[in-house]
């Protein structure tokens, strides 16, 4: 039986790089692959990489090619097979839209008329979409350049996925209404054997301790012991702080604290205050609760 867990991510692109360095970063050390290669192996054997199109990624996993895959939910939903969503990223993320030109009198999808020529890379989407407003929708499947459509006199509406609306502006277009968020998830095949649920679920938690540890740092500071309980107060770190005793040191102990990102600063200026010294502060690879 094969035990390499399988996992398809993008072959290019800034989430292609991002999920490659999430792997690694996780512990699956993988070497640096280079552009022209299609697959590549964990250096423990255990886990494989297969570098595919963003959107063919759902029909590996379908016809099991792979056992897992990272891609967007907006083309997990546009392919329709039957997979399980295992997690969800705050990252990749994007608005599926229904746009029309700037000079269309519509505000909503109720005001289009009946009859309209919908360009879009979503047709599945756009089709069902379309339906449950009870417009007659033809659809134009295009592979790219979806803004520009309208004013080429293609179509009359436009469905494509954006995430600040700058390019659709750009083409002289606006947004009437959302039909969906999406952001990158990973995907799983149904009916995985027990072995390779086992390692999804350790690559999951891997997975998190490093998102996790991205938002925090690690400090130690040097404090008098008076002054714990009421930084305590202040730093409660995950339960509460460790406090270790100094060498030779009967007024002073040390603080071990896990520390929010954004709080460092607040934390540093009241430690300081409090007669904090040999303030220390260290970047968190990975953090498992």
């Amino acid at each position: 039986m094969d035990n390499i867990l399988k996992i398809a991510i993008p072959n290019k692109g800034r989430l292609s790089t991002k999920i490659y360095e999430l792997l690694n970063a996780a512990g699956l050390s993988f070497e640096s692959k280079d552009e022209r290669c299609l697959q590549i192996k964990a250096q423990d054997g255990k886990c494989q990489i297969i570098f595919v199109r963003t959107q063919d990624i759902p029909r590996f996993l379908d016809a099991k090619v792979a056992d897992i895959g990272f891609t967007g939910f907006d083309v997990v939903t546009e392919e329709g097979f039957d997979l399980d969503v295992v997690k969800r990223f705050d990252f990749g993320y994007c608005d599926m839209v229904v746009a029309v030109k700037d000079s269309d009198t519509y505000s909503k999808t109720e005001d289009l008329p009946e009859c309209i020529n919908v360009a879009t890379s979503f047709p599945n989407i756009a089709k069902k979409y379309f339906e449950s407003k009870g417009k007659k929708a033809k659809i134009i499947e295009v592979s790219g350049a979806v803004e520009i459509t309208p004013n080429l006199g293609l179509s009359d509406v436009v469905v494509d996925i954006t995430s600040t609306g700058s390019t659709l502006k750009s083409n002289r277009l606006k947004i009437i209404d959302k039909i969906m968020d999406s952001s990158c998830v990973i995907v799983q095949r149904k009916n995985l054997d027990e072995d390779k649920i086992k390692q999804v679920n350790a690559l999951l938690l891997a997975l998190d301790a490093v998102l996790d540890a991205k938002e925090k740092k690690y400090l130690m500071v040097h404090v008098p012991k008076t002054k714990v309980d009421e930084i305590k107060s202040f730093l409660p770190g995950l339960s509460s702080p460790t406090v270790t005793t100094l060498w030779g040191d009967d007024k002073n102990v040390v603080i071990h604290v896990v520390v929010d990102k954004d709080k460092i600063y607040d934390s540093i200026n009241r430690l300081k205050a409090l007669g904090g010294q040999g303030i220390l502060i260290l970047t968190v690879d990975q953090m498992v609760r």
